[in-house]
């Protein structure tokens, strides 16, 4: 026999099937790309911004996570059932437009048909096993949503929309397929290439000839009238994120890693610095709640939820969407709330997740600066006297400028003005300036660059905070001005190379800096030092030591430097054991996004959480490369009671212990 089938029994293929079949097809077509047009419109409403640069690098990257489903799977277990989900109803939209082009195109016009044989085999046991899979990976979805819902995953009407329309087409699906194999292929070798079809059939063949005919044509028009609602629901419902997810990872931010819109502040014509309409936010803001699935994995990842502090970045991204779409002359301070927006230690952790590629971080801080350059607001008097000392004194700290170089006295080194003839400039930054605990960090950075023969200088009282925990709390023109200032006076002494021992120095001066005019190469001390170990210009003798190690939000997130560290560390003679939350998944500090210089009032102190993971792990040691990172763990050990047990030091300082 010929293995193949008759496309279209029963329900014919004459113009009394054809013509309505299509007819309802194009419109619901039309009203999808109706609806999408409408939202477009809205999209159009925000500020523009290129993300169609780069395209064939934006292209394989959607590919790569649309077909591969990448960011999807790194949650393993629902990212498993909705990858086999996707796959699976991928191959069964594949086999229908199949069967379209061979019957209604190459059979009806050439009479070339491709479905037989061998080919038709394949063909029609994949999309069997396709079926079954996605009925499975949906059952699976919706037990986890409705029965073993993990807290805080938000479940609306779509849901059980989504959920509901969905496995009904599947199953009616089958219906069609038992009832066409029970009349016509029940008791043949063809049979067996279609193993669910088959079991349906079997379970229906009961009905007689007569019922199975009257079923199959009924449920074909009703499985065919499903579909068509599918399309038109897909811009209404969360169905949209089919379209709206796959094109994030076309407009998705190609990097540097976070680095935000520079403001220009000179520019006359503008009326206002900041967003706090939906009109002011870029129009990737407001796509990005359409792209957003409420997957929630953003939220299970913020410190600061984590914490039980107000903000879900989750329900910012969904806030901004409800704005844009239902009140777009709300205001977005009052809409948010000011505690959620000072809550971001902007870690990152949120994007690094997140499986749609919203970028959560640039939004808040757009709305902090119109909070701070508008309306003079800080999250409390202690930023605002930490923003005054830096615009008199270069520091939040509130010492005199004239001290910042006072640490290295007695090193044996020389401020660029004294001598600007130097391998590398070493930017030291705030707290290794003055803060005592971390001037131990930048002493101990000194002593191993002597040590390998490389002739460092620094700045001096001329050097400037980088103005980085500014910039997160949106006071731009603090930012730029600090900038500014350090940029001008590197340019003068002709500096060559840039080590900082400050993960937010490098970020910002790596990055930040660069819309200023900056072009110096910027290194992570931890880069450097282990070049200067490979080499052989350093040497280290390795002493045992019980430690982990904390990944600073700014090194590892928002700069992907993780092994760097961890070689040193191991060169050390360190016995690394690593916290159950690690590199890109580890637990911030508490002190990004400028919450270095603000008090943590509400909720566990996000600091002291960490401790406790350092202290699960037995180990002696806490090492981090970060002072914001020292300076909160040498508070969170106090916190936690645990100053006997854990000892919080900088990779600097146990290197510089080691020196052979």
């Amino acid at each position: 026999m010929e293995f193949t089938r008759e496309i279209y029994w029963n329900v014919g293929h004459g113009a009394w099937t054809l013509v309505p079949m299509y007819l309802f097809a194009l419109v619901a077509i039309g009203l999808l790309v109706r609806g999408f047009l409408q939202r477009i419109a809205v999209y159009k409403q925000g500020l523009p911004l290129n993300r169609t640069d780069r395209m064939g690098r934006r292209i394989r990257y959607m590919l790569q996570n649309v077909l591969l489903q990448t960011k999807v799977a790194e949650v393993p277990w629902p990212g498993l059932l909705h990858g086999l989900f996707f796959w699976g109803f991928a191959l069964l939209f594949i086999g229908t437009t199949l069967i379209v082009i061979q019957a209604d195109f190459t059979d009806l016009l050439f009479d070339v048909k491709f479905l037989t044989g061998s080919f038709y085999k394949l063909f029609s046991i994949t999309l069997d096993i396709a079926g079954l899979v996605c009925i499975a990976m949906l059952g699976g979805l919706l037990v986890r949503r409705y029965f073993f819902a993990p807290e805080g995953l938000p479940t609306k009407n779509d849901d059980a929309i989504m959920h509901g329309l969905l496995l009904i087409i599947l199953v009616t699906g089958f219906i069609i397929e038992g009832c066409r194999i029970a009349v016509t292929e029940l008791g043949t070798p063809l049979a067996i290439w279609s193993p669910v079809g088959l079991v349906m059939a079997k379970f229906l063949s009961g009905m007689g000839e007569g019922g199975l005919l009257a079923m199959h044509k009924v449920t074909w028009w009703f499985h065919l009238s499903l579909v068509m609602t599918f399309f038109i629901l897909i811009p209404l419902t969360k169905f949209r994120h089919i379209f709206t997810t796959s094109s994030n990872y076309l407009f998705a931010d190609l990097g540097p890693k976070n680095k935000l819109v520079n403001i220009d502040l000179e520019n006359e014509e503008a009326d206002t610095f900041g967003a706090n309409n939906i009109k002011q936010m870029t129009w990737k803001d407001i796509f990005d709640a359409d792209a957003c699935t409420l997957c929630k994995r953003c939220q299970d990842r913020c410190p600061a939820w984590n914490t039980d502090k107000p903000l879900s970045p989750m329900k910012v991204v969904v806030q901004l969407g409800e704005v844009a779409f239902a009140n777009q002359d709300a205001n977005l301070i009052d809409t948010i709330g000011r505690d959620v927006l000072w809550a971001c230690t902007t870690c990152r952790a949120c994007q690094e997740i997140c499986p749609a590629k919203i970028e959560h971080i640039g939004k808040i801080i757009e709305i902090r600066r119109s909070l701070v350059l508008m309306e003079g607001e800080f999250p409390g008097d202690e930023v605002m006297t930490a923003m005054e000392a830096t615009e008199v004194n270069g520091n939040p700290l509130g010492i005199g400028y004239a001290e910042r170089g006072d640490w290295a006295v007695d090193l044996g080194i020389k401020t660029l003005s004294e001598d600007a003839d130097v391998d590398v400039l070493y930017f030291v930054g705030c707290y290794a300036s003055f803060d005592k605990r971390n001037i131990a960090v930048a002493k101990s950075f000194i002593k191993l660059c002597q040590a390998a023969g490389v002739k460092v200088g620094i700045l001096g009282k001329e050097e400037k905070c980088c103005g980085e925990p500014m910039r997160k709390m949106g006071n731009e023109y603090l930012y730029q001005s600090v900038a500014v200032e350090n940029i001008e006076v590197m340019k003068s002494y002709g500096v060559k190379k840039v080590v900082t021992t400050c993960p937010h120095c490098y970020n910002t001066l790596e990055k930040d800096f660069r819309d200023l005019g900056f072009e110096v190469p910027v290194e992570s001390y931890t880069v450097f030092l282990g070049e200067l170990i490979r080499t052989g210009k350093l040497r280290i003798d390795a002493r045992e030591l019980s430690c982990t190690y904390h990944d600073s939000c700014y090194l590892g997130r928002h700069n992907d430097i993780y092994e760097a560290p961890r070689g040193l560390i191991e060169a050390a003679g360190g016995k690394l054991v690593e916290m159950d939350k690690n590199r890109s998944e580890a637990f911030c500090c508490s002190a990004g996004g400028g919450r270095i210089m603000a008090e943590e009032k509400i909720g566990e102190r996000i600091n002291v959480k960490r401790v406790k993971m350092a202290v699960a792990t037995g180990a002696e040691t806490l090492l981090s490369n970060c002072p914001f990172c020292l300076t909160m763990f040498e508070d969170g050990v106090k916190g936690a009671g645990v100053e006997e047990s854990l000892r919080p030091k900088d990779i600097a300082e146990i290197l510089a212990e080691r020196i052979h």
